[in-house]
């Protein structure tokens, strides 16, 4: 009986012990397999001689799953809702897309329309026409028309294969580690992906490009390609531009994304100092509502607290 005894109790410590092992293994996978799949986060220096923080904190009521509202000279984020998360962009790839042609392009050079009628929202080129850099710019970011982008991919060296490959070098170069492009539209939903808080970062980028700042503050324009013969008329899908200081900066809409705005706005101090302010809201019901909402809430609500060196 005692050696019953003694035998199922060596059992139990051999299981035991085995489960022990197996667990310090599986977690010993996890960490080292996952590592390389979960939201990293980047260290941003400021490097600013004022910090801004809300006088009064703010606790908005909206529909967006993530905000961040970034002040854009020093990178402070002021206020955030899953600020990491994962999420489709939509269109607001074509930030990206307008960044990398901007590198390579000159605003006057001829690009070629190589495609048409391509899935999702058209301006109307035509194979063969020939339009201006910065008109397809216009056409890209304001109206928000995929042909006009699939168009600075399609003439870019190597095509948009190479295109898209360096619009992910240059998310890498941005430390926009969490973000990834498969196309230069933002249809791919499964794999054109970033934070509200990369979203935000790579905004900042942009308005540094004044040709950028420019044509997404611009309301309306009319173009042509190279023969005049063909008019386009952009508007400018942001319905809140111009409205409490905003001056950009792009939309962007699918069914997996769900709405999803990226805003800049103007903040005036009181001793005329100027400051932008990033608004980034992904996965929104209501773009447009929650955004003009999170506006009335911040519009006069910042201090810039002097940092002494």
């Amino acid at each position: 009986m005692k050696g019953y005894k003694r035998s199922i109790l060596y059992v139990g410590l051999f299981a035991s012990l085995s489960f022990l092992v197996t667990f310090a293994i599986f977690d010993l996978f996890l960490k080292y397999y996952i590592f390389d799949k979960k939201v990293r986060a980047v260290p941003i220096e400021i490097a600013v001689s004022q910090y801004p923080s809300f006088k009064t904190p703010i606790d908005p009521d909206i529909s967006a799953k993530a905000i961040v509202i970034m002040d854009k000279d020093s990178k402070v984020v002021l206020f955030s809702k899953n600020p990491n998360l994962l999420f489709s962009m939509a269109s607001t790839t074509k930030i990206m897309t307008a960044l990398v042609g901007l590198d390579y392009f000159k605003t006057n050079d001829v690009l070629r329309i190589r495609a048409e009628n391509v899935e999702g929202v058209n301006v109307g080129f035509k194979i063969g026409q020939r339009v201006r850099f910065v008109d397809v710019l216009y056409a890209m970011l304001l109206p928000s028309g995929n042909d006009a982008a699939l168009a600075v991919a399609q003439n870019y060296p190597g095509g948009e294969d190479e295109f898209i490959k360096k619009m992910n070098e240059k998310a890498k170069s941005l430390n926009l580690a969490n973000t990834n492009f498969a196309d230069s539209i933002g249809l791919e939903d499964s794999r054109d992906y970033t934070t509200p808080l990369d979203l935000a970062r790579l905004a900042s980028a942009a308005l540094e490009n004044k040709i950028f700042s420019n044509i997404v503050a611009t309301k309306e324009i009319e173009i042509s390609d190279l023969t005049g013969a063909n008019r386009y008329l952009f508007k400018n899908l942001n319905k809140l531009l111009g409205v409490s200081g905003v001056n950009g900066v792009k939309t962007g809409t699918t069914t997996e994304a769900g709405q999803v705005l990226v805003a800049s706005k103007e903040e005036i101090e009181l001793n005329g100092n100027k400051h932008t302010l990033i608004i980034v809201v992904m996965n929104s019901q209501d773009r447009f509502s929650d955004t003009a909402e999170l506006l009335k809430l911040i519009s006069g609500n910042i201090n810039y607290l002097s940092i002494r060196r």
